[in-house]
């Protein structure tokens, strides 16, 4: 896999997210082809209060959704750059035929901050896509472009509490390292 999320094929990022044939979910590049359910996504991740990095963007119009789309494919997903843990980062959706599941980052090299509080790579599912298996193959898939992007071993953290998350990383071969302040600490193999 390149880090565009497509397979070494020649195929470019523009081409790895033209819009699905198959009814299987797959991670790709941004693509404007889910604005409409990226908008209802949106709604579900303001409804619950836990993504401010997701409160005031403003994309309903469709030129305002392209010109997102463009930049996060361009740039990928950067955060303010007062943020401890401005690092290069991969940033790939995960997308049914035209409908928008959620998102996964693979962060490139760690700081001190993302040591112990984000690790190599996060990612979320819409509310309404929860309980489906979808975290569990976002992070399979993402395991070869991790490799890809020089990420040997991968560092996945989550809170004690989350017990689906948990699963999630050790389905996908994750071993607890460590836990302390009310987190669990994994290595994950990138490659088998």
């Amino acid at each position: 896999m390149n880090i565009n999320g497509s397979r070494d094929t020649g195929e470019s990022a523009a081409q790895a997210a033209r819009p699905c044939s198959e009814t299987t979910a797959r991670l790709a590049p941004p693509t404007e082809e889910v604005h409409a359910s990226y908008l209802a996504a949106l709604e579900e991740y303001r409804a619950e209060g836990k993504y401010p990095d997701l409160e005031n963007l403003d994309v309903a119009a469709p030129a305002a959704f392209a010109q997102h789309v463009a930049t996060l494919r361009r740039d990928g997903y950067v955060e303010p750059p007062e943020a401890p843990w401005d690092v290069p980062m991969t940033l790939l959706w995960f997308v049914r035929e035209g409908e928008y599941l959620g998102r996964l980052s693979i962060r490139h090299r760690l700081t001190p901050t993302l040591e112990e509080s984000g690790g190599h790579i996060g990612y979320d599912v819409r509310p309404s896509a929860r309980g489906h298996g979808h975290a569990t193959q976002m992070l399979r898939e993402s395991l070869p472009v991790a490799s890809d992007l020089g990420v040997g071993r991968a560092l996945m953290i989550c809170g004690e509490s989350n017990t689906a998350s948990r699963r999630v990383i050790e389905r996908n071969g994750g071993k607890l390292w460590d836990q302390r302040d009310h987190r669990l600490y994994f290595w994950l193999p990138t490659s088998p």
